[in-house]
This record gives C-alpha cells, sequence and structure tokens, in this order.
C-alpha cells in the first residue's frame, strides 16, 4: 500500500551536487516504490530534485506551499496535487497530517526548524511516525551534538534520541524506510 512520505530537505540553488544527488536518489527510491512525496512544493534545490526523481520513477507528488512563498522557492507546477496555504503553520499542519513518515535530507534554518517540530511532537505523543535523518559525511553532526548538550544539562532527557533514526548513507536510508512503510 502506499505511503505518504513527507522529505524536508532544502531549496537552495548553490546546494552542492553530491546533496542533489542524494536528493534524487531519494525521490526515486519513493516513486520507484509506489509511494507519494509531501514536501514543500519547492522546484529548485533538493526540493526540486526529489520531486522530480519521485514523478519520474513512477510516484505522486504533493506539494504545499503558503501563497506568498510562492515566489520565493518557485513553485513546482507539475504537482499531482498543489495545496496553497495562507501561513507556515497551516503549511506545517497539513504536511504532518498527510505524512506517514518524516524523511529529512540536507538544509537549512526551514529544514532544522521542521525537524525539530516533528521531533517535539513526537516527545509529546502528537504522532509515533516514523523521523528518518540523511547524515552522509556528517552534515548533522553539529545538531545531533547540540541534542547531547540539551542532555547533558537535563534539558532534554536520553530517550528523546529514540525519537528518530540517523542513517549515515542514502542506501541505508532507502532500506530503512522500506521496513517502515511495509
Amino acid at each position: 500500500m502506499p505511503c505518504n512520505i513527507a522529505v524536508y530537505c532544502g531549496s537552495s540553488k548553490r546546494a552542492g551536487q553530491a546533496f542533489l544527488d542524494q536528493a534524487t536518489a531519494v525521490g526515486t527510491a519513493i516513486g520507484q516504490r509506489g509511494h507519494n512525496l509531501v514536501w514543500g512544493a519547492g522546484s529548485i534545490g533538493l526540493m526540486g530534485a526529489v520531486a522530480r526523481a519521485t514523478q519520474a520513477a513512477g510516484g505522486k507528488v504533493i506539494g504545499v506551499i503558503p501563497k506568498a512563498m510562492d515566489h520565493v522557492e518557485i513553485t513546482y507546477q507539475d504537482c499531482d496535487e498543489l495545496i496553497y496555504t495562507e501561513t507556515m503553520r497551516q503549511r506545517k499542519h497539513i504536511m504532518d497530517e498527510r505524512s506517514d513518515v518524516f524523511v529529512v535530507l540536507p538544509g537549512g534554518f526551514g529544514t532544522l526548524e521542521e525537524l525539530i517540530e516533528v521531533i517535539t511532537h513526537r516527545h509529546l505523543a502528537f504522532h509515533d511516525k516514523p523521523i528518518l535523518i540523511l547524515n552522509v559525511d556528517g552534515f548533522y553532526d553539529p545538531m545531533i551534538k547540540l541534542f547531547e548538550h540539551f542532555i547533558a544539562h537535563d534539558f532534554a532527557k536520553a530517550k528523546h534520541m529514540q525519537a528518530f533514526e540517523v542513517l549515515t548513507s542514502v542506501d541505508s536510508l532507502i532500506s530503512r524506510l522500506d521496513e517502515v512503510t511495509t
């Protein structure tokens, strides 16, 4: 049965080719397995790469974007379903509600903010959906160290690190995605 997979990732046009290749591989895996991509509807950077690859491999893409962001992220017009919202909070709410799994690829402040929110919601038992973080070449190592810093200073508990999984290769991410979507 197809799953809806949220992918949080960067929309920067300056993303390196290695990051674009990772996004393409993840999108291809989503599409080949007949799953649907739920993402921020951007056509550039990793966002565009994952969407194009998902569709090219036979998957459907569900884009969610605030009207005011239409020009900033250059909306992917070839969505199978395109949802415009009024606010970022509505965007994230719809993405959360429509998704069965969260995948986090490299990105910037927006990607980090989306990740932190789904982790927090999992801690608070608003959902129990898998959260998979792609950490190729240590991209997210500083963030993980920050989380450990929270624990060391008693602002979080060690068990909170179990709310998400960190995978260090595209292949391991795809394998884990296969496990959680069957």
